[in-house]
Parts: structure tokens; sequence; C-alpha cells
């Protein structure tokens, strides 16, 4: 018998030897499990010394049921599938792994701006259709001298302003309140509100959190204040944007474009009207992910479960206990 039981709670990742290379020196037994589709999730997990979390909701009345669990840790940056303040009530850490795919989410915000603005999206649909000569069903703008909008200024907007500098942007605005204005200049950017940034801006890139103070951030009156020119980029979390009002924006033409990885409901609906709109394109909450990305993400998410059982304390703490 293990000397300690993991539970992964659904298997989306379906090879688990990144994992196994960490944990098996601990002697930690790994357990793959789908809790969607069991009777009985809180009883499955009530063993578990540790838990790798993808999808699958840890509310208080799970977390609750948790009888010897000394850490809760969570495939990606996220968490807000897991109750953070039970877990700390019940005297378990919340761990994440804030900077496994930093290059890879920049790297695909800077691919969906690209196509955006030179409307590639639209051109291989409408070629591949026979058509051609397409400029004038979508006028295209260089680059140069815009403005870019950063919403949020955390690693992967740091790295995602590394990748622009070279596109000669006229300027670069920057809205996050937790960052000292001193710290956005030092990066050649200027500090700005949203309300300023949104006015400004000709391209507008989001990095911010999904917390219930940012949910819906960017609604009726933020589309308002955008440029009828605007292009929105969004590698971030869904609900950030309220997914009705922006549809309508695109619909309208209120703002020009839109890249979107994220949306409030995944996978997207099949009667989502972003699917009909052309001024939109579209990809599967892939930023994320390269092989090299999800080998990282998965060590060092195991890593944070044998920190906690070995020395007390995870690399990637959400909550302090």
């Amino acid at each position: 018998m293990s000397k300690y039981q993991v539970i992964v709670t659904d298997d989306r990742h379906h090879n688990y030897d990144p994992e196994l290379e960490v944990l098996t020196p601990i002697d930690a037994e790994l357990q793959i499990h789908n809790l969607d589709r069991e009777k009985d999730p809180a009883a499955i997990l009530a063993t578990a010394d540790g838990i790798l979390v993808n999808l699958f909701p840890l509310p208080a009345s799970i977390i609750a049921g948790l009888k010897k669990c000394k850490v809760i840790s969570r495939y990606g940056a996220g968490y807000d599938n897991v109750d953070v303040e039970a877990a700390t009530q019940a005297n378990i850490w919340v761990a994440r792994v804030p900077d496994y795919a930093i290059e890879d989410v920049s790297d695909h915000a800077l691919a969906l701006l690209l196509c955006a603005v030179r409307k590639i999206a639209f051109k291989d649909r409408m070629i591949r259709q026979g058509q051609w000569n397409l400029h004038r069903r979508q006028p295209i703008h260089r680059i140069q001298g815009r403005v870019l909008g950063l919403v949020g200024f955390g690693l992967i907007a740091r790295a995602f302003l590394r990748k622009v500098k070279g596109l000669g942007l006229g300027k670069i605005l920057i809205y996050d309140p937790f960052v000292a204005p001193s710290d956005i200049q030092k990066e050649g950017a200027e500090p700005a509100d949203l309300e300023s940034l949104l006015r400004q801006s000709d391209y507008i890139s989001l990095h911010a959190p999904l917390s219930p103070q940012t949910t819906h951030m960017i609604g009726q009156k933020q589309f308002e204040g955008m440029k009828k020119e605007a292009i929105l980029i969004n590698t971030s979390r869904g609900a950030l944007v309220d997914e009705k009002i922006l549809t309508d924006a695109l619909a309208s033409q209120r703002i020009a474009y839109a890249g979107l990885d994220v949306f409030e409901q995944e996978p997207l609906p099949l009667d989502s009207p972003l699917r009909k709109l052309d001024n939109v394109i579209l990809s599967d909450h892939a930023g994320w992910y390269s092989e090299e990305a999800m080998i990282e993400l998965k060590r060092k998410a195991a890593l944070n479960i044998i920190q906690v059982l070995q020395s007390g304390k995870p690399s990637y703490p959400v909550n302090r206990i």
C-alpha cells in the first residue's frame, strides 16, 4: 500500500508520465477519475492526501468531507472552480501553476491580433469558396502608429508586450490597478484608467484574472466607449466580457473585430451567434497549449503536491494556512 494517495478529479490529459515521475519517488499512488460521472465524488476524494484538479468544481460541500487532504493543486493559473475560503478553513493548501504557459498564451494573443488586423481567417474562408479581391469587404489598416491597450499587466501581458514592441505601435496603454505606474513606465508603456484605455485604443488585449470584480468588466458602457475600428482580443477568461453585448457590438459593427480564445460557456454552444459572424476569429481555449507547456504544467502541478506532503508549503500557493 502506498504512503500517499493523490487523486486526479477529471481525466483531460490521458497521459500522466510527468506526474508519475514526480510522485513515484515519494511513494504516492496516482488515481485517475472523471468525478463528474461518479455517483459520489465526495466519497472518492475523502481518502486523498492530495488532489490534482482540472475543471471539476470543488465547492465547500465537497471540501468539508476531505478527511486527509493537505493540498489541492490546480492544473492552470486560475482557480475559480475551487472554494479557497473553505479550503483555508479546512487547513488545506490551494495551489496553482501561474507560469507554465506564459510564452504560449502571449503567442496566441499575438496570433489572434495579427490575424484580426490582416483578416486572415475571413480571407481563408472566402478563398475556399472561390472568392477573390476581398479587401473591399473587410478593409485593412496598417499596425504602424496604432494604439494598443492591455487590460491587466501580469506575466502573460508582459510577455505579450515584449513581443509587440517591434510592430511600430504609436503608443501602448496599460490598465492594472495593482501595478505601480512607475513599473508600467519602465516597460515603455503608459498607465491609464480603463475608460481612457478603451477610448484611445485601436487594439485591446485582455489579460485580467476572473473574479467577482472583473466579471463582465467589458460590457455595454465599455463597448460604447470604444473606437468603431477597435479590435478586441481575449485569451484570459470568457466571463471578463459580456458575451451577448460583445456579439451585438460585432454584429452592428459597433467595434470592428474580435479574436476570442475563451468564452462564457465552453465548448462554445452550437447555436452561439458568434459562429455566424465574419468579423470574429474563434479558437478553442487553446492559448495555453504547446507540448512543452503541457509537460511543464503537469510537472509543476504535481510538485505542488509533494512539496506540501514533504515540507508543508507549495511553490505556488493561493492561500495561507
